[in-house]
Formats: C-alpha cells, structure tokens, sequence
C-alpha cells in the first residue's frame, strides 16, 4: 500500500495536496450523514408521537456504535487500506440509511442506528488519521481548520436538505446516500497518497484519556453538546411555536456558525495556547447556552445565537484535534485518533440522552440547561489544568 508522500515534497507542504483534500471530502461526508441523520429521524419519531426520552435514547445509540467500530477502524485500514476502508464505509452508510425507509419498527431503528453510525465511526476515525498525517506541521492549525470547516460544511448540507425537501417519503432518504455514495469517488481516487498505517507503537486507545485530558474531554464535550443539540434542536423549535421546516433549519444555523468559525479557530490555535482557547471555547458555549431561551422567542433571533454558540464550541474539536497531531507520529497518531473519536461518541451517547430527559424534565427550555451544564463542567476541567500543569510544546 503506497505511503503518504514524505515532508518537503509540494504534495506534502501545500494546503491543497489531492492528499490532504481527498480525506477533507470523506470529512464532509461523515457530516452530511449525521446531520441529515439526526434531526429527520428524531422528526419522523416525533411525528410518529414517541417521547422526548425514548427520542434521545435512539439518537444515543449511535454513540454506542461508534464506540464499538472505533478499535475496529486501525485494523481494517491495515487489511484494506486507508481509502478502501473509508469506502466500504461509506457504502455500509448508504445502504443503511436506506434501510431507516424500509423498516419503520422502533426496536429495528435500533439496530440500523448501528450499522449506520458504526460506519460513519470508521469513516470519521480514518479520515482524521490521514488528514493528521497530511497536514503540513507548519501550518497544522489552519489544515485542522479546513477539516473543520468542510466537517462544518457537511453539517450544514443535511438539515438544510431538509428544509428544502422536507421529511416525508423516500427522497430524503434517497438523496442523501446518492450524496454518501458520490463522496466515495475521490477517496478511491487518492488512493495513492493514503497513508500507510504503522504496525509499531502505543496501541492502548484507553490510555490517551491519561496522557491528554484536556484534549479528550474536549471531545467528549463536543460530541455531547453538538450530537445533542443537532437531534433535538428541532423538537425545541416545534415545542417553542416554529413550523417543522423553520425548526430543522435551527441546525442549519448550527452548522453554518462552524463552517465560518473553524479556519479563524485554525489559525489562532497556530498563534497562542490551544488550553486557553479551549477554556475560551467552553465559556463562551455556556454563555450562549444561557441566551438560548431568551431567544427563544423568535427564529431569527435564536438561529443568529446557534450560529455563534455553534461555531465557538466546534473549536473544542479543532483545537484538540489540533493539538493531538502535533505530539503523534505513526500508531500513536491513529490511535490517538481513535480515542479521539472514542470520547467524541461517549458524548454522543450522554449528550442527546441527558438533553431528551432534560427537556421531558423543564419543557421545553431543559435542553439548554444541560448544554451549558456540560460546558460548565468541560471549563472548570480546562481551568484546573491551566493552573495545575505545565504547558506543552506547541
């Protein structure tokens, strides 16, 4: 399997490399399939009169599937390869969102939610390992803000395919795994620039948790606020007087604030120290947790607070991810990585959880008392590190 071509070549040191772009689109394809994902099934259950609760556990359950795909990506790079894995990938992803059509039986949802998101997992985890293994060392922050902003870019593109062609019958289902499955041509494509996974190394995903807290809980902050915030923003805007379309397009909101926000998250995390951004990040997504309900009023209003909120805690996933490149090579970076992605998905099995009890609790405003809960918890973690240990090399 070829390698990723070597620091100091043009491929390597450009921005624009085939291989660094390729990973970039199978980056957007795993946001496309979760924020389309999210908000039309937690619609269609809504529709369909289930509680707040059994909502949030459904969407909870993709968390549990990505944390068991996660130790199964390393290995099916090493016997597929980088590109091939990601494709296969993408290919389970389609066939199971349609499998959300055929099947309506909740207990079968289940079940699908796990091959669906389990395969976005492999995806996730494989393209930030080569992207992480592309990205030019003297501009890593600003490469991690390109992945951002096309992981952004993906997020935006499902609810706003919703807004325009709604929730009902088959073409939302149909035209997001054509979008999944035309995402797969230009991985395939470069595959010759795929990085070659390193059989030597820390293989003990588990134990970066140890060696990176503020970077791992940062993703574990990310996942549980943005899986949550994503799946039952909608039922928000619903339970606060908004048509359907209006409220799925609260996500859009969302998405669009990370896909402005993520390349100036980059560059600064190249400039100063990413701990004190990441306390940044999580104070500034309390405060906007505390403004939701206030804006709540209008959709105006309440989409230009989820564009702020939404683009500011995006940068707890930039800037550790950031941050977990520049200290790992070879088997320690894709297992990194993995624990990475591991902690982004224990978020995503607390986060739409917590906030569906939340909102069955304090209806409808719950949901925000949880998000800038987590927030506040991740803030108070970031500001005992500052003051507690050294910082690292940046």
């Amino acid at each position: 399997m070829p390698a990723v071509r070597s620091p100091g070549t043009p491929e390597a040191d450009t921005l624009w490399s085939i291989g660094l772009m390729a990973p970039i689109v199978a980056t957007f394809t795993f946001g496309v399939g979760l924020s389309l994902s999210l908000p039309l099934l937690s619609l269609i259950l809504e529709a369909r009169g289930v509680p707040s609760y059994l909502i949030g556990l459904n969407s909870a359950t993709a968390g549990i599937a990505s944390i068991a795909a996660t130790p199964i990506s390393v290995p099916l790079a090493r016997r597929l390869g980088t590109a091939a894995g990601i494709a296969a990938a993408i290919a389970v992803a389609a066939i199971a969102l349609i499998g959300f059509y055929l099947v309506e039986a909740l207990w079968a949802w289940f079940l699908i939610r796990i091959a669906f998101h389990g395969a976005l997992t492999i995806i996730f985890v494989l393209s930030e390992y080569w992207i992480s293994s592309a990205a030019p060392e003297r501009r890593r922050g600003l490469a991690m803000g390109l992945y951002g902003t096309a992981l952004s870019v993906g997020f935006a593109v499902g609810p706003t395919m919703l807004g325009v062609i709604g929730t009902k019958g088959f073409l939302p289902f149909g035209l997001g795994a054509a979008v999944l499955a035309v995402t797969a041509l230009p991985i395939l494509a470069a595959r010759g620039w795929q990085p070659r996974v390193a059989t030597h190394g820390r293989t003990r995903i588990l134990a970066f948790v140890a060696v990176a807290p503020l970077a791992m809980f940062a993703s574990f902050t990310f996942g549980a606020v943005e899986s949550g915030a994503m799946a039952l923003m909608p039922i928000y805007g619903i339970a606060v007087g908004f048509g359907q379309a209006t409220a799925a397009l609260m996500v859009s909101a969302l998405a669009l604030g990370n896909v402005v926000s993520q390349i100036p998250i980059g560059w600064l995390a190249d400039r100063i120290e990413r701990r004190k951004l990441l306390l940044a990040c999580a104070l500034v997504g309390v405060a906007g947790a505390a403004l939701v309900p206030v804006a709540s009023a209008n959709p105006l209003w309440l989409a230009a607070v989820l564009f702020v909120w939404g683009g500011v805690v995006a940068g707890l996933y930039t800037v550790g991810l950031t941050h977990l490149g520049s200290r790992y090579k070879g088997l320690d970076l894709v297992s990194a990585n993995a624990a990475f992605v591991m902690m982004y998905a224990s978020g995503v099995v607390v986060g739409p959880a917590a906030m569906g009890v939340g909102m069955d609790v304090w209806r409808p405003h719950g949901i925000a008392v949880v998000m800038g809960a987590i927030l506040a918890l991740y803030a108070v973690v970031a500001a005992v590190r500052l003051a507690t240990a050294p910082p690292t090399g940046q």
